[in-house]
């Protein structure tokens, strides 16, 4: 009975404890975990910030104990980068007309060839992957495109299209797909049996297997494909504008500006295309983590 009495308080006092103290130290978990993980992505940004503080410093250090018109420092390719581009009207979002003339233009052609090189390589990476004998059947034809050198395409491109912005877009598309194409057919193929045949048992429709099965479990590897495609897109953009008929971009003002010994444009746009390509690699990734999280949970 003595037991009996002394045991049985412990299982209320138990209960109470995980009423009051139990459920607050499990509601104060999460808060402590999400303030430390907030506190370790700013200290993650604060040294990427502080290693690219360093670079330029260095580099501003070194281009003006050189003294070389050849190596300018950073601040005064900025400067003219800003004063070149960004230095327009407010109605224009600060562009200026050399921007609009050549800027634009240039991503546009590129927003159009990574386009039409998402669109169908996503597409015809399902097909392929899909199917065992279309992906056995197709897989080398992949892989020697893929091992062609980009630029190696454009003269072509050059022979078939003609100097222009459809060559400019078509080489940007066709040299940018197969990154993606392969990348999709192999996430496609990655799929869990298990759920193939758990989809095969609840007779899903080929359109419900696609978006809620197939898709979300390739999206890591599509995106792994987006983001080689998005590379090649802006590096075939320049190599296109280099070529001789091209009247705009910033391939072709970084020609020109080499042609006439224009040293400062022809540093602000290597600063600009290296600006363009971290901020649109910056917006995929984000779109990544959106996107490949919202995927798993769903498949």
């Amino acid at each position: 009975m003595n037991g009996t009495r002394g045991g049985g308080p412990k299982p209320a006092t138990a209960a109470a404890r995980s009423r009051s103290g139990g459920g607050g130290g499990g509601g104060g978990a999460p808060r402590g975990g999400a303030t430390k993980g907030a506190g370790s992505a700013w200290r993650h940004l604060l040294l990427r910030l502080a290693v690219l503080v360093l670079v330029f410093a260095v580099w501003q250090l070194a281009a003006e104990a050189h003294g070389s018109v050849y190596f300018p420092p950073p601040g005064r390719i900025a400067h003219h980068m800003y004063e070149l581009w960004f230095s327009g009207p407010v109605r224009r979002v600060f562009l200026t007309d050399a921007a609009v003339a050549d800027v634009l233009p240039s991503l546009g052609r590129m927003a159009a060839g990574f386009g039409m090189a998402a669109v169908a390589g996503i597409a015809l990476g399902v097909a392929v992957g899909r199917s065992r004998r279309a992906y056995a059947l197709c897989n080398p034809v992949l892989q020697f495109a893929r091992a062609v050198p980009p630029p190696a395409l454009v003269p072509v491109f050059v022979v078939v299209l003609d100097l222009g912005t459809q060559m400019q877009i078509a080489s940007i598309a066709f040299s940018a797909v197969w990154p993606v194409l392969i990348n999709t057919a192999e996430g496609v193929r990655n799929t869990d049996p298990l759920r193939l045949d758990v989809a095969a048992v609840l007779r899903l429709h080929p359109v419900e297997r696609l978006w809620l099965l197939l898709l979300p479990s390739a999206l890591p590897r599509i995106f792994a494909g987006l983001r080689l495609s998005l590379s090649l897109s802006l590096i075939l953009m320049v190599f296109s504008e280099l070529l001789p008929g091209s009247a705009n971009g910033i391939g072709f003002t970084l020609t020109d500006a080499q042609s006439r010994s224009d040293l400062p444009t022809v540093w602000a746009a290597l600063l600009l295309l290296g600006i363009l390509g971290y901020l649109l690699n910056t917006a995929l990734l984000a779109a990544e983590r959106r996107l490949v999280g919202r995927g798993r949970s769903t498949a």
